[in-house]
């Protein structure tokens, strides 16, 4: 039976088992960083946080944070039916609200 899967894998060089293809769907999944990605871009990218990142960084419950941002309160931008989030301007948001 190893010699017919072997067989098969060099009539089929694409086919990946189920680890193999995980670990690529992994690699795929992961964000480009470094100085040479960066500098392709010309400029800095700041990434984006979906409504659990944000949400954890506030401590707040995700809904919470997703109702601030449909009402204007919050700072976002609504990708299809996500919402994301930069740290900045939640940073920013944080500081408009604190009382000294």
């Amino acid at each position: 039976m190893n010699s017919r899967i072997k067989d098969n894998q060099l009539a089929h060089p694409q086919r990946l088992n189920k680890s193999d293809f995980a670990k690529q769907q992994n690699e795929s999944r992961s964000q480009p960083s470094g100085p040479d990605y960066q500098s392709s871009l010309g400029t800095n990218f700041e990434p984006l946080l979906d409504s659990e990142d944000a949400a954890k960084l506030l401590r707040i419950h995700p809904k919470t944070l997703q109702k601030l941002a449909r009402n204007g309160e919050v700072q976002a931008v609504r990708i299809g039916k996500l919402w994301r989030f930069r740290a900045s301007h939640l940073n920013d948001w944080v500081n408009s609200r604190m009382s000294y």
